[in-house]
């Protein structure tokens, strides 16, 4: 088979998208147009960077936060976020952000479009709402993806565009770990990220944030439980009755997204980062034993190494 080029990896990708794969073009070409596409890591960033959330709960206000810290000295962020927002309705001002006023009550925000306006972002993160099949069905998920990365790079072509990739809630019918399994290809790719693609000559890049808790559950479980992890649920929040928040993180789940975005952002291992980190409101977040610290830090270094749109190199 011919060498595929990005040109025409991106147009093998939109089609896929589209379409479905198995109607318009082979499993074999799709394989090598993502290849193809994604064959070259992006270089490691040599300082610290300057990075905008976009999004909803599932990034929140503290999940930032714990990245900044680990990050260090000199990383900045700024964010806009809604509750259970997608892409359209942050994008369309007569649309209402749910929660707009009270997610956004802090220093670190900033307008979506004036900032990513302004160019003077490094990387730029978006998630979709989920469910993430309603958020492609009704709220144009490709479409608003292209438009919102179109925006950050005609100010800035420089400007490294990341896909957020979440989760769904842990009582799904279909299995938790079945869905995150599932859902990656079927819907995060190849129905919002692979036709979103033909907005520039860049790659979208991935932050498998849901492939990281799959794995560390599945890494939990194979151990019979560690420290104070015994299964999923251990990851989220509790609601004030005392039963499981089945989609917002807790501090633990937190830690662990932040980890995630540190190593695909920085292209760094983050075996070895602090575990006790503070919320964004400068309270003390609930830390990992050394135990569970460990563990979520290499299962985020083998994760984020294995998927090539992550743009790090191996």
């Amino acid at each position: 088979m011919p060498p595929v080029t990005r040109r025409a990896a991106l147009g093998v990708l939109a089609l896929a998208g589209a379409y479905t794969a198995y109607r318009v073009i082979t499993r074999r070409q799709q394989i090598a147009a993502v290849e193809a596409l994604y064959a070259t890591p992006l270089s490691k960033p040599s300082g610290a960077l300057n990075v905008y959330h976009l999004g909803h709960s599932l990034v929140g206000r503290d999940m930032p936060a714990m990245l900044s810290q680990l990050a260090g000295e000199g990383h900045r962020y700024d964010s806009q976020l809604g509750w259970g927002t997608s892409l359209k309705e942050h994008w369309e001002p007569d649309l209402e952000i749910n929660g707009f006023d009270v997610e956004n009550d802090h220093p670190r925000f900033r307008p979506a479009k004036e900032a990513l306006g302004s160019g003077e972002y490094d990387c730029v993160v978006f998630t979709e709402m989920v469910e993430i099949a309603d958020a492609i069905r009704y709220h144009d998920s490709t479409e608003y993806l292209a438009r919102w990365a179109g925006l950050a790079w005609e100010a800035n072509p420089d400007t490294r565009i990341y896909l957020y990739e979440t989760w769904h809630h842990t009582d799904d019918g279909n299995g938790w770990l079945y869905r995150i399994d599932r859902d990656l290809r079927k819907y995060w790719q190849d129905k919002i990220k692979y036709p979103a693609l033909l907005s520039g000559d860049a790659p979208i890049h991935l932050i498998p944030a849901g492939q990281v808790k799959a794995a560390f559950v599945r890494a939990v479980e194979e151990q019979g439980g560690i420290g104070e992890v015994s299964e999923v649920h251990d990851l989220f929040a509790k609601r004030e009755d005392g039963t499981p928040d089945t989609i917002h993180f807790n501090d633990l789940g937190a830690y662990l997204v932040a980890l995630t975005h540190y190593a695909v952002l920085y292209h760094r291992s983050p075996v070895g980062l602090p575990r006790q980190l503070d919320r964004a409101d400068g309270t003390p977040a609930r830390a990992p034993s050394p135990e569970v610290a460990a563990l979520m830090q290499r299962t985020v270094w083998d994760v984020v190494q294995r998927h090539p749109e992550t743009g790090v190199a191996v």
